[in-house]
């Protein structure tokens, strides 16, 4: 590779880490404000402990943390590290994601990737903490899926392995919701959250009916461990299941269609 080239290279996918780290700042506030009904933009970010505004040049995504040292420059009181960690990570995602769809042959399905992976971890860090799913966050998902849907109707940029059609969608929409819904209906919302049906329905507009199923299936797999590791270690069974639907989710969205066959291969069912 010629050195202008991976230069440029270089370049863009720093871009896009800082692009990244920054909507990851956005998310930190959507997590924690979301659950508490607040305003995303109308209150200025402070210090949860002594209440003090935090200044511009301390909110700048990870570095600031890094400076600050994990503490609040007026009171010293820890900051914790999970906003670093929530930046970084949604850097990190939307690196890998413009990796492997490669930005300059399908750009648009990498941003749609990346804006659902954001969704998710809004989705994981807010049920881990409330065992709340916002309706907010599940109709953006939604949304993606409809402009994800836009994108392979009108060819915008190169097809992908994870372009489905509008029937599979539809179907995809129905598939494991349903299923959910009458689970959550059948335990009086005991065993499952009405957040967990809107979330897999809104994932079935972006994945279609193979990949959330798939997604379903890692979630509830994951879930399942996770679950009986909390009942050993704390002794009760109640635990958030989005973060696990979130995981498979994620997942499905680059590999669905692909575990899907592979699994139906395995059984007989397709040759």
């Amino acid at each position: 590779m010629p050195v202008s080239e991976l230069t440029y290279t270089i370049i863009v996918y720093v871009f896009i880490f800082l692009f990244g780290i920054t909507i990851g700042s956005f998310l930190n506030v959507c997590i924690y404000r979301l659950p508490k009904e607040e305003s995303l933009i109308k209150r200025n970010s402070h210090c949860m402990t002594c209440g003090a505004e935090i200044k511009r040049y301390d909110l700048i995504p990870v570095f600031s943390w890094i400076m600050l040292r994990g503490k609040c420059r007026n009171c010293g009181a820890p900051i914790s590290p999970r906003y670093c960690v929530v930046e970084s990570l949604n850097g990190i995602l939307y690196v890998l994601i413009f990796m492997y769809y490669d930005f300059m042959y399908s750009p648009l399905r990498a941003i749609l990737v990346c804006l659902l992976f954001s969704a998710l971890i809004v989705v994981f860090f807010m049920d881990w903490d409330t065992q709340l799913i916002s309706n907010y966050v599940v109709g953006f998902i939604a949304l993606v899926g409809v402009l994800d849907y836009l994108r392979t109707l009108l060819n915008f940029d190169a097809a992908t392995s994870g372009d489905v059609g509008l029937k599979s969608r539809i179907i995809g929409i129905f598939a494991v919701s349903v299923v959910l819904l009458i689970i959550e209906l059948a335990s009086k919302g005991r065993a499952m959250g009405r957040g967990d049906v809107y979330l897999m329905a809104a994932a079935g507009a972006f994945l279609g009916v193979k990949a959330v199923v798939a997604a379903f299936a890692i979630g509830l797999v994951t879930g399942s461990i996770a679950g009986l590791i909390i009942k050993k270690v704390t002794g009760g069974s109640k635990f958030a299941f989005g973060p696990y639907l979130s995981l498979g989710i994620a997942v499905s969205a680059i590999w669905g269609n692909q575990l899907a066959d592979l699994y139906l291969r395995f059984t007989g069912f397709i040759q």
